[in-house]
């Protein structure tokens, strides 16, 4: 016992000493306030939590069964600001607060100025900006705070005006349309990102969202008066996905108008028109004061009815607003009234003005003096602080002070809850994260400590998770931060976008912090700072302020210095860009922003040395339209790949820029590889092959490209080819000419000579034979193949007895078979020198015994073989050619 009693000691010392480090972590104190009252003692044969116990639940009320606490979070820091004589804007999760003077109010100026001022001051009262207000427009109607801490204020004449959170103006300036200006802003109603006005004609107007800022006109309600009250149910709470507004109106009805039309409700339950109207945080319960001096809970459809219970003054209320989801606050003049659904209101009396702020689990209520925070204490808090309790984490909690004065007791309340051990330490945690005190914190962890060394089975890292959050959680809360989030919304908000608040209120050393503990990515918070301070630091030489930025930016590895370096060149700090950008290892970002800041030279080189294509393609373009082209042609001279990616993409899309290029730089081969190309694409025209005009430009670029490749002696081949070309593409367009037949051009120089031959023009032919210079034995063979294409087979044997053909008659046999004309094939045969190529040709036309005699007269038994096999139908054929290769075979054995 005396080993357990020890380690349970060292783990409630860890537990203290993690706890200070919230202190140092947030380098803040907490002021902690708490009313003391008498009350009675209650003590038990059981161990019971003893004073300290009882002091606290003193300071609850219980509304029905449930107890409810209004600890003071602040004692407001500002001075000399009263909440009747401005208008408020309260942001939730535990945001800023927005004043100014409320100019529908005659009020005394004391020693202020006459200037109507906007000022934004944090929960705790610290001011963080002000501004002078000086939009015409009318009076302010209504403002608001968006989700991500955008001012939204709506002026008499439709113009919406938007805040950071540093009082600097958001342009440009919206408008809610010209109906609004015309006929003036009455009323406004808002929600997360959106808000909803009605005009003085009675017609409603919408801005569904901020990030799209565009106003559209609601269905007409078709009122003739002001509407008493106006609620919104959020978009995301409805059936059709649209925004639903509640307007009480003077009949016993409400009506609910949407974009498509108007539906009335209630008219079954209501008996008079409803002065106030509140709509629950998830869209389901509508509150509201009827004209009678009642609260009514519905549906906020208005088909049943909650709570209907008589409130203490026929007056409306100043303000409603529902406290978590278990009971609603009325407040008038010096009261503040809390209902449930049973049992007796709970009163708050107060003798200066308050703001009632809605949260998701509770009321913030701010006066002139203090912000306190109205929710209902959970169940863990009450199952441990009720007076009287007997819960195990009661006994765990009171087992902890016997311990702490060395008493036997803390053994026997262990005892007495083993069983409920784990339980209990989990309520001890639990009520740990719901409590604002630091002190009770430190006690109720120190007790689940103690509860945990004698409990196995309890998860080791719950109590090191709630120490984490605590330690954010009393970080943002210290005054000077001013951020009174509870547990609940911690956790609803998320580390993330509480780090966003935190940054965009210039909080970076304790977003860093923060970041830097919970394990989260900490470039944004680094980023944002490096931004910040640029902007702000206008004076700083940019030697002086690269060193600060480089300090900073190396903590975090991988971030983008080229986002840094952008922001400074928008700034006007072009050198410090340049400066920032050599930092940056990513080319992917560093050549973008190089060329954004004039750096071409740098850009190319970077993009070169990386070996991106598309980097350097981006820094060629870039390059391309701001220089003249000599300028750039040596820029990219003397970087191979640079030039090399160039002359790619100008061969495919820019020839007359690439030309320029090359004779430029006295590559005239390539200019005139480059003609000659552009005449086969010309050629691809589909006018061009109907003896169109275009044929002379063909032709004098491939003459073009033949005289500069006559100008180097490495080219003397392309030149003649070139020249060739050009004149055979002339004679070929003259005889298209000639012929009224677009069947010449860009065919070869044997297709010209054929296709002359078969259209009868052999003056044609022999003109192109005489003009290439076209060879005997080709031309024979065009003229044989052309001739007996169409079948002239007069002019053939004509053409085959003019001389002795140097090509041999074999290929007037070969047209002839190919033209299927045997008879005329065997004029030709017999002329056939070789013995083996008349047996083959006379095989092919099927005369066997001609076939077999002139394989006998080659005395080719191989010959003999295959000529067999061609005729393996034909018994006869085939009993010959095996006779004569018997035949052959004796001779040559003997």
């Amino acid at each position: 016992m005396q080993t357990q009693t020890l380690l349970c000691f060292s783990k409630i010392l860890v537990v203290c000493v993690s706890l200070c480090t919230v202190t140092q972590l947030s380098s803040l104190h907490f002021h902690s306030h708490r009313r003391e009252v008498h009350v009675r003692s209650f003590i038990s044969n059981l161990s019971i939590p003893k004073m300290a116990n009882v002091s606290v639940a003193a300071e609850w009320q219980l509304l029905y069964n449930r107890y409810y606490r209004k600890p003071e979070l602040y004692p407001m820091k500002w001075k000399h600001v009263d909440l009747a004589r401005n208008k408020v804007a309260a942001a939730p999760f535990g945001g800023p607060l927005a004043v100014i003077r409320d100019d529908s109010k005659i009020v005394q100026l004391h020693a202020e100025s006459a200037l109507r001022k906007l000022r934004l001051f944090s929960s705790s009262g610290h001011l963080l900006a002000d501004t002078v207000w000086r939009h015409p427009g009318g009076r302010l109607v209504g403002m608001s705070w968006t989700d991500d801490q955008t001012l939204i204020c709506v002026v008499q004449d439709g113009t919406v005006y938007r805040y950071d959170i540093h009082a600097n103006l958001i342009e440009p300036n919206l408008s809610l349309g010209k109906e609004c200006f015309e006929h003036n802003v009455a009323d406004c109603a808002f929600w997360g990102n959106g808000l909803v006005c009605i005009t003085e004609a009675y017609q409603l107007f919408c801005i569904a969202d901020f990030k799209n800022p565009t106003a559209v006109k609601l269905a007409d309600p078709g009122i003739d008066d002001m509407p008493h009250c106006m609620a919104v149910i959020e978009p995301q709470y409805t059936v059709s996905g649209n925004v639903e507004v509640l307007l009480g109106v003077d009949d016993a009805v409400v009506l609910i108008v949407e974009e498509d039309g108007v539906q009335r409700i209630g008219e079954d339950l209501l008996r008079g028109p409803l002065q106030k109207m509140v709509v629950s945080r998830d869209g389901k319960w509508l509150a509201s004061f009827t004209h009678d001096g009642k609260l009514l809970v519905t549906t906020s459809d208005l088909t049943g009815v909650i709570i209907e219970r008589e409130c203490e003054s026929a007056l409306p209320p100043e303000q409603l607003a529902w406290c978590g989801m278990d009971a609603v606050l009325l407040y008038w003049d010096d009261m503040l009234l809390m209902m449930g659904p049973d049992g007796d209101p709970v009163h708050y009396l107060y003798d200066e003005p308050i703001i009632l702020i809605p949260e998701c689990d509770g009321v913030r209520i701010l006066s002139n003096t203090s912000m306190e925070f109205l929710q209902r204490v959970p169940d863990s808090t009450v199952s441990i602080f009720t007076i009287g309790s007997t819960s195990p984490a009661a006994l765990l909690y009171d087992a902890l002070d016997h311990f702490d004065r060395r008493s036997a007791k803390a053994d026997e309340n262990l005892r007495l809850i083993r069983s409920s051990l784990p339980e209990a330490v989990e309520a001890c945690v639990d009520a740990t994260g719901h409590e604002f005190d630091i002190s009770r914190q430190r006690t109720l962890l120190r007790a689940a400590s103690y509860g945990q060394a004698f409990c196995s089975n309890f998860q080791r890292d719950r109590i090191q998770e709630m120490c984490k959050i605590l330690r954010v959680l009393n970080a943002v809360r210290s005054p000077e931060i001013g951020i009174p989030l509870s547990i609940q919304q911690y956790k609803l908000l998320t580390p993330s976008v509480l780090i966003g608040r935190l940054i965009n209120a210039h909080q970076h050393l304790l977003a860093l912090r923060i970041s830097e503990y919970l394990g989260m990515n900490q470039e944004v918070v680094i980023m944002h700072w490096a931004c910040s301070k640029i902007t702000a630091s206008l004076t700083i030489p940019d030697a002086a302020l690269l060193e600060i930025l480089l300090d900073k930016l190396k903590l975090c590895k991988g971030i983008s210095y080229a986002a840094v370096a952008a922001h400074a060149d928008k700034n006007g700090r072009r050198k410090l860009a340049a400066l920032l950008v050599e930092h940056e290892p990513r080319s992917s970002k560093q050549v973008p922003l190089l060329l954004s800041i004039g750096e071409e030279d740098i850009a190319l080189m970077k993009a070169t040395e990386c070996g991106d294509t598309d980097l350097v393609y981006l820094v060629l373009f870039h390059i391309w339209q701001k220089r003249q082209p000599l300028e750039f042609f040596a820029t990219i001279q003397v970087r191979p790949l640079a030039r090399d990616l160039f002359v790619t993409y100008g061969r495919c899309y820019k020839h007359e820029f690439l030309k320029d290029y090359f004779l430029s730089t006295g590559q005239l081969q390539d200019v005139a590889f480059l003609l000659w190309k552009e005449s086969w694409e010309l050629g691809k025209n589909p006018m061009a092959s109907k003896g169109s005009p275009l044929h002379g430009p063909r032709i004098k670029l491939v003459e073009k490209a033949q005289s500069l490749f006559a100008e180097t002696k490495e080219h003397m081949f392309e030149s003649k080819a070139a020249e060739e070309h050009a004149k055979l593409l002339r004679i070929q367009h003259e005889l298209e000419v000639t012929t009224k037949q677009a069947i010449f051009v860009d065919s070869s120089l044997s297709d010209t000579i054929r296709t002359c031959i078969v259209l009868g023009n052999h003056r044609a032919a022999m003109r192109v034979k005489t003009e290439f210079k076209v060879s005997e034995k080709r031309w024979y063979w065009l003229k044989v193949f052309a001739l007996a294409t169409i079948k002239d087979w007069v002019a053939l044997e004509k053409f085959s007895k003019e001389k002795k053909p140097p090509i041999g008659y074999r290929p007037f046999v070969e047209a002839c078979i190919e033209a299927d004309e045997k008879g005329e094939a065997i004029k030709y045969i017999p002329k056939l020198a070789d013995p083996r190529e008349r047996a083959e040709s006379y095989a092919r036309i099927g005369m066997a015994k001609e076939a077999a005699d002139a394989a006998s007269q080659a005395k080719d038994g191989e010959l003999l073989g295959r000529l067999k096999l061609t005729f393996a139908q034909n018994a006869a054929a085939s009993t010959l050619f095996d006779t004569l290769r018997d035949r052959l075979s004796f001779q040559g054995a003997s």
